[in-house]
């Protein structure tokens, strides 16, 4: 029975060194091979020219790389690009580069499919098949970042953990994965140019601020009354407004740093006074902004955008109590790369 092969980004540097010790190498040779997997993206060993043919062949030997692979790039007319992201046992997740004038953002994923059930994203439709390895997740920015490059002649400023799947249902992967992204020996990017965004799981929530983290954290909020969020993300009948709110200003007291609310607007479904004057509430209990996120349709009947004016109620309430807020409008709706739409279409 042939051996299967380790996928070498697996192992630390250290792990590296040991192995290169092991077959009586220099230990440095360990080094040269991380510079190689993390900070210049290589696919393959024969891209490591500063090592000899025999070292790359006993890396051949003992390793694969498993490389992500674009398999399909789309191009909306305003300049957004989505990736179709080919993993190597040949399943798909989507990613997303998204330009303004000033900045470009990576919107990557973190699941193929999602652990989650809310009603309104297509995402969600496809249940969870696996979770990313953290390795994957840094392909997605890496490839992002040549695309901006390429595209936009200016390197990826910023990172949205937005994509297919719940990122803190696969916690250790992700948190691997923004170590790498922000290290100096990976893509050395700030972590405060970070953002990642749950549908709200207490107890991770909790646990992001135990562990100190540095980026930024989103929230999918879209109601702050609990029977409407049932209603549309049932997953929340486990996890409620009531621990949310406590483990919110959990994060908030260890890591003095505010919270985004994402709010989608919905006709007939989240946008009377009573779900106004609830929003304005939970946003009294830890410092925040609110995002309200122009509806993308999935196909789904009972979902439809609200009318401006109502949009425009909620503004005027929550900046009456001095409350940031933005109104973001969709990019990508043409090719399926607006929020809530990944769902490997092709």
């Amino acid at each position: 029975m042939q051996e299967v092969k380790k996928d070498i980004r697996a192992l630390s540097k250290e792990e590296l060194r040991t192995f290169f010790e092991s077959i009586g190498d220099k230990t440095f040779r360990g080094n040269q091979v991380y510079e190689w997997l993390w900070n210049k993206g290589a696919h393959n060993f024969e891209e490591m020219t500063n090592l000899s043919k025999e070292t790359r062949k006993h890396l051949t030997d003992h390793f694969v790389i498993n490389h992500i692979q674009v398999d399909q790039i789309q191009k909306s007319a305003d300049g957004t690009i989505k990736n179709a992201v080919k993993l190597h046992d040949d399943l798909i997740v989507e990613s997303v580069l998204i330009p303004t004038k000033s900045r470009t953002t990576a919107c990557v994923s973190s699941q193929v499919g999602c652990s989650l059930d809310c009603k309104f994203c297509a995402t969600a439709k496809l249940k969870r098949m696996r979770n990313l390895n953290p390795d994957e997740i840094y392909d997605q920015v890496v490839a992002i970042d040549r695309e901006s490059r390429l595209y936009f002649n200016k390197p990826l400023s910023n990172i949205v953990f937005m994509g297919m799947g719940e990122p803190l249902m696969n916690y250790n992967n992700v948190l691997k994965a923004i170590e790498k992204i922000t290290s100096p020996e990976g893509l050395g990017m700030s972590p405060k140019r970070i953002t990642v965004s749950t549908s709200g799981v207490p107890k991770m929530i909790k646990k992001l601020a135990d562990d100190e983290v540095k980026f930024k954290l989103a929230v999918s909020l879209h109601s702050a009354i609990q029977e409407t969020r049932i209603s549309i993300m049932p997953f929340a009948e486990n996890f409620t407004l009531i621990d949310l709110k406590e483990a919110l200003q959990y994060w908030y007291a260890k890591t003095k740093s505010r919270i985004s609310y994402e709010y989608v607007v919905w006709k007939d479904i989240n946008d009377g006074q009573k779900d106004i004057d609830a929003l304005v509430q939970f946003c009294s209990y830890v410092p925040c902004k609110v995002n309200l996120i122009e509806y993308n349709p999935i196909g789904e009947e009972a979902f439809k955008q609200a009318s401006t004016k109502t949009i425009d109620k909620y503004i005027e309430a929550l900046e009456h109590r001095g409350i940031p807020v933005t109104v973001r409008r969709s990019r990508g709706k043409d090719i399926d790369a607006a929020c809530g739409q990944l769902a490997n279409k092709q």
